[in-house]
């Protein structure tokens, strides 16, 4: 019990200085944001079934000099590009730059995304987020008291830190599959953190007396196993959609492998010391008694 303790407390110096970290990569480099929010050009294209992504992919990143998206339309030989509004401000001639692909190049049609389109959906991503946050504030202090609430909120807090921190020393796209993985994380996480919440509050409520350092260690044994099975064949999911999703799902796919990781080891050790901390006992949630006294 007591080598668990400190296996906690070692785990949670590391998570701090992790995150601590991560907000420095996102103060001094920022987010690579991706042509959703910050505008761009899409076009569709009709080529031979036998041309493939990584052929597009390498001579449009040298006739246009930037990175193009290139994601298959759901049908042979149509694909969906996706790239930067060039510094003329006009769309480049994506046949042209196609010339030497060896087939014949249709553009069916371009469409341009302005700025500020990507900057309303900057807005309502950032706003999704932040409703996100609110209503699970609101369940955690209903649900539990603010001392052992106060670890889960800190784990939700941690993980997504630490995978925009990740985006953010990395330079990857940060999109809207990026955005939608990282409110994904925020329940993921927080199934784990409450799993673990709920058995500590049973124990302190059976056990009074109990030291709260015992009290999570037990209520982490009896959740473990159940923890391990559940984030390993979640991972086992996400592992094989990094895999074999190509790259427009990269982002969402690598977002959420991350974000399960450090959400799983952000439950059982941030989220049982910070209680610790704040000194939470079977006390506080024994029944007072009413008195009729005025």
């Amino acid at each position: 019990m007591k080598n668990a303790t400190k296996w906690r407390y070692f785990t949670s110096v590391v998570s701090v200085t992790l995150m601590l970290l991560s907000i420095g990569a996102l103060a001094v480099k920022g987010l690579n944001w991706g042509l959703d929010f910050t505008g761009g050009i899409v076009t569709e294209v009709q080529l031979s079934p036998s041309v493939t992504s990584h052929q597009l992919d390498t001579q449009l990143d040298k006739a246009l000099g930037q990175d193009v998206s290139v994601i298959t339309a759901g049908e042979p030989g149509r694909w969906v590009l996706r790239y930067a509004i060039p510094n003329q401000g006009t769309a480049p001639d994506i046949a042209n730059a196609l010339a030497d692909i060896g087939s014949k190049v249709n553009v069916l049609n371009t469409s341009i995304v302005g700025p500020q389109v990507g900057q309303e959906l900057a807005e309502q991503g950032g706003l999704a987020l932040l409703i996100a946050v609110l209503c699970i504030l609101g369940y955690l202090s209903y649900r539990f008291e603010w001392r052992l609430a106060s670890g889960s909120v800190f784990a939700l807090a941690h993980d997504v830190i630490f995978v925009l921190g990740f985006f953010a020393l990395t330079q990857m796209e940060f999109n809207l599959t990026v955005l939608a993985a990282v409110l994904a994380i925020l329940g993921y996480s927080l199934n784990d953190s409450i799993i673990i919440a709920d058995r500590i509050r049973e124990i302190l409520i059976a056990k009074p007396n109990k030291p709260i350092q015992e009290v999570n260690n037990e209520a982490i044994a009896a959740t473990f196993s159940r923890t391990m099975v559940t984030s390993g064949t979640t991972l086992i999911t996400v592992g094989a959609l990094w895999l074999l999703g190509g790259g427009p799902l990269e982002g969402f796919s690598i977002a959420m492998f991350i974000g399960i990781m450090t959400g799983t080891w952000s439950s059982i050790s941030v989220g049982t010391v910070l209680p610790e901390l704040f000194h939470l006992n079977g006390e506080h949630y024994m029944l007072k008694p009413v008195t009729e006294e005025p």
